[in-house]
């Protein structure tokens, strides 16, 4: 054994130093990384690490809902190889086990050599493994006795496959490993084959479970498993912009799209011949030989599934939707598809105490839906507390967030600080622009959420607080967290569920929220307001990179300086003039062409012209009322007696 042990140490010096081995490729190269990158020594013999049970509860209460879902598939897969002495792993990203099946007759050998709850498999600690190589290649693999780069885990077969969440982002590791097997590495084939299809069973769940009220696409090139066992799942949103899938489909339209784009936020449209108002006839509508779409690029045919929201019945009208969400929330869209979508999803959560993660652009409203979300739940009548992560002094964060006792540290008031997170105390603790905040911070913030208490500087004991997290940034937390500047524990506490606030220029509801701004300042200022053509037009031309609050500005202005209560194009800020004169300056020796028009402005003014009569309108555009009713809600546009 001792000369076994002496000859794989060997072979590893002499691959570190670039000679060929027959091994893998991919073993090789964790090899390598683990002499060069991880500065492991061969010669070390390394006892596994179990972590104590207090940092094993972190990693584990990081991604408890998930632990709950995957622990289905554990516990079915492990039916599978029963009495054949594999034990199963799951670990998180990091490669710490967070949960475990084994054979409680092989206990305490399977705790000596690390196949056991809280064990640490990360290669930069154990090497060459399944599990940590699996994290830095992402790849499903098989290391099989003398693959593994510590001589300790030579008798050890494992075999691991990533599960990746529902951005694209590794989320954890499935692994199934045994004490002894035959020396052939081909022995483990079967194996690899049921991780990997287990991992794929548990994306997909995890997908259903985090995107249920919204609708999911199930694709596949066979039109057997399209229902039951598809390859591909994507989630969307109301307006039809991808807002989830699983890593098969993310490979599939990456290898599709060419231009690199991120796959989050793009219209299905852009990838597959199918509008999402022609979604509805995939719900099992047809035959399922006849329910296909292809890829807008190669043309590829796949068999699909379409799974609605659940709390909508198709079709149905705006007015019961309207009904459905509570008056805070139905104030903030006059009928946007995406916005309302998300609101209705919103409406749901109101009362629950998962934390919820805002996402826009910078002046699109998240404090405005934050606050709305307060107003419409239970703890209204609380206090709602709104801290800017990016306004607070690094040095005073934690003391302005969690308090202080009285001279707990120089500068300290003698009569101590009770800290934002206990003023909310039964509230609503708004942490804006959270992508801002310290790493140091961070760290403490993760405990409040996780333990539902805080410690104000200078005390020992914590303090119970009953707090609903709302957190909003304008940044991507994902790349964040890759950068390693936001830790990945508090992103997954913090995105119970995520809201996506979109820009003004691609909302359908402008002309609703110009109506609803004069209407405030109208009945602020005692003066009717009314806006001229000319400069109606200039505001529907801009591209408000300021969002709603540009635009709040941009009528302040013009209300402030205008004559008579009319608005006109001169009477608006510069920059939106621009614009106005942009839209009506008519390209050079060519008259506007009749086909041109906004199909959304065109409906407007027939609408508008007609006195909303939905019958007149679609006898003169020579269509459907259905077809009328369908892009009024399409383009966001609202009859104005549904705006009271």
């Amino acid at each position: 054994m001792e000369n076994a042990k002496a000859a794989h140490i060997n072979e590893l010096v002499r691959v570190a130093e670039g000679v060929a081995s027959h091994r893998d490729t991919i073993i090789m190269d964790s090899w390598r990384r683990c002499v060069t990158d991880h500065k492991l020594d061969p010669t070390v013999w390394r006892e596994a690490y179990i972590l104590p049970q207090e940092r094993l509860s972190q990693h584990r209460d990081a991604m408890d809902e998930f632990l709950r879902m995957a622990r289905f598939g554990l516990e079915s897969l492990y039916r599978q190889v029963a009495g054949m002495g594999y034990a199963l792993l799951l670990t998180d990203s990091k490669g710490i086990t967070v949960d475990f099946i084994g054979d409680r007759a092989s206990d305490s050998d399977l705790r000596r050599t690390g196949l056991y709850l809280g064990a640490d498999w990360n290669e930069g600690r154990a090497g060459t493994c399944a599990v940590g190589t699996c994290i830095a290649t992402g790849e499903a693999l098989t290391v099989h006795q003398t693959d593994h780069f510590d001589a300790t885990h030579i008798p050890l077969t494992c075999t691991a496959a990533p599960v990746f969440d529902s951005g694209g982002m590794l989320a954890a590791v499935l692994d199934i490993s045994a004490l002894r097997s035959p020396e052939p590495k081909i022995s483990q084939y079967l194996a690899l084959q049921l991780v990997k299809s287990y991992a794929h069973k548990i994306e997909n769940a995890n997908l259903y479970n985090s995107f249920r009220r919204d609708w999911v696409i199930k694709l596949s090139a066979s039109l057997e498993f399209v229902e039951v066992d598809p390859d591909f799942v994507i989630a969307l949103d109301g307006a039809g912009r991808i807002i989830g899938f699983n890593h098969r489909a993310g490979q599939m339209l990456a290898a599709e799209d060419a231009s690199g784009a991120p796959l989050l936020g793009r219209p299905f449209s852009d990838l597959f011949d199918c509008h999402v108002d022609d979604l509805v006839r995939f719900v099992r509508s047809l035959p399922t030989d006849q329910r296909t779409l292809r890829l807008q690029r190669s043309g590829t045919p796949l068999f699909a599934q379409a799974m609605p929201p659940p709390a909508i019945t198709l079709p149905r009208p705006r007015g019961g939707e309207e009904e459905s969400l509570p008056k805070p929330l139905q104030a903030i869209s006059g009928g946007d598809p995406a916005l309302t979508a998300a609101l209705t999803r919103a409406a749901k959560l109101v009362n629950t105490r998962m934390s919820l993660l805002i996402h826009g652009e910078t002046g699109t409203g998240k404090e405005h839906l934050a606050k709305a979300l307060h107003r419409s739940s239970v703890r209204a009548a609380k206090p709602f507390v709104a801290v800017n992560c990016a306004a607070l002094p690094e040095a005073l964060i934690e003391s302005e967030l969690f308090g202080y006792e009285p001279g707990s540290f120089t500068g300290a008031t003698t009569r101590g600080k009770k800290g934002l997170i206990l003023e909310a105390d039964g509230g609503t603790l708004f942490l804006d622009e959270i992508g801002d905040m310290p790493v140091s911070s961070q760290t403490r913030l993760l405990r409040v959420l996780a333990e539902r208490e805080v410690t104000p500087i200078g005390r020992t004991k914590a303090v119970s607080v009953d707090v609903r997290v709302i957190a909003a940034t304008h940044r991507d937390l994902v790349e964040l967290v890759k950068a390693g500047r936001f830790r990945d524990d508090l992103y997954f506490r913090l995105n119970g569920a995520v809201f996506t606030v979109p820009p003004l220029r691609q909302r359908g509801d402008l002309g609703w929220l110009i109506d609803r701004l004069l209407a405030e300042r109208e009945k602020r200022d005692g003066i009717g307001y009314r806006i001229a053509a000319p400069a109606l037009a200039a505001l529907r031309a801009h591209g408000w990179p300021g969002n709603v609050r540009e635009l709040v500005n941009a009528l302040d202005y013009a209300c402030a300086v205008c004559t008579d209560g009319v608005i006109e194009l001169a009477d608006l800020p510069e920059p939106v003039q621009r614009s106005g004169e942009v839209e009506a300056r008519p390209a050079c020796g060519t008259t506007a062409a009749v086909g041109t028009e906004d199909p959304a402005v065109r409906l407007r003014d027939v609408l508008r012209r007609l006195h909303w009569n939905v019958s007149a309108a679609a006898r003169e555009m020579g269509v459907d009322r259905s077809t009328i009713h369908r892009q009024m809600h399409r383009f966001g546009i609202v009859p104005p007696h549904r705006l009271d």
